[in-house]
């Protein structure tokens, strides 16, 4: 039997056990997917030997250690600069991002997005940015502090909270935690107030909540959407991984999205 398991911290809200659990049972296939809490990322590799797993899923804010760690890694994951998916093979585990064509499936109803503002630089930024350039998008990314700024500097204008200049965007996507287990913004409600103003669409990678974010974006005129559908994307393509590419993700997909209506 194989065994997966999802590592983050905070993990208790994760649903990707439940969502893995009901492919793994209704495709008939021999595993098990459970969740795991972890403080410290550079025990990410250590905590999954010790499991002995066969593959994982990494998310906040573990992504860059997973992709760092790791023995190899895919070429979308080394141009990302993380990872959210772990697959042990020949005694070597490698590294895969699903996040971000799972990001792309999820937004496919947002059109004519030109220019687009990311909240936050961690690992769930990465994705989201590179998926976005992909596309032709323009993107902006905004964080709290400089310090993560760099490894965006050469592709995408960067700005801190204190030294944000004004601009117009179709869609702002919040990559941060903020709202998860607090009712705080991921940026000063000012500097969100001005980026409202003129965009129309707005994304939480957050599900399963109304967070401030998508709050205050609705009361802005703005379309909106949590990340539940980017979170069943990427399961799907993470589970296939976990199974060599063997499986059906279509019928991966139908199981999954049942555990949303339940």
């Amino acid at each position: 039997m194989k065994t997966f398991a999802v590592f983050g911290d905070p993990i208790a809200h994760s649903v990707s056990p439940r969502l893995h659990n009901k492919a793994i049972a209704d495709l008939g296939l021999k595993a098990l997917y459970t969740r795991v809490l972890l403080k410290d990322g550079s025990e990410l590799i250590n905590k999954f030997k010790s499991l002995k797993l066969n593959g994982a899923n990494v998310t906040l804010p573990h992504k860059e250690w997973a992709l760092n760690l790791a023995d190899e890694a895919s070429d979308i994951a080394r141009k990302i600069g993380s990872a959210n998916t772990l697959v042990l093979k020949n005694d070597k585990i490698y590294a895969y991002n699903t996040d971000a064509p799972g990001f792309l499936k999820a937004i496919k109803n947002f059109k004519d997005v030109k220019k687009a503002i990311v909240l936050g630089a961690g690992g769930t930024a990465n994705a989201i940015t590179y998926a976005l350039k992909e596309q032709g998008v323009d993107v902006c990314i905004l964080n709290r502090s400089k310090d993560r700024l760099e490894k965006f500097k050469d592709e995408c204008k960067c700005f801190s909270w204190d030294n944000y200049e004004e601009q117009k965007f179709d869609l702002v996507i919040n990559s941060t935690s903020a709202g998860l287990k607090d009712n705080f913004l991921p940026a000063p409600k000012e500097i969100l107030k001005s980026i409202f103003k003129d965009a129309k669409f707005a994304f939480d990678v957050i599900y399963g909540k109304q967070t401030p974010f998508l709050e205050m974006a609705k009361q802005n005129s703005l379309d909106v959407k949590d990340g539940a559908d980017m979170l069943l994307y990427q399961a799907v393509l993470a589970l296939n991984l976990f199974f060599n590419n063997t499986l059906d993700e279509s019928k991966i997909e139908r199981s999954m999205r049942e555990i949303f209506y339940l």
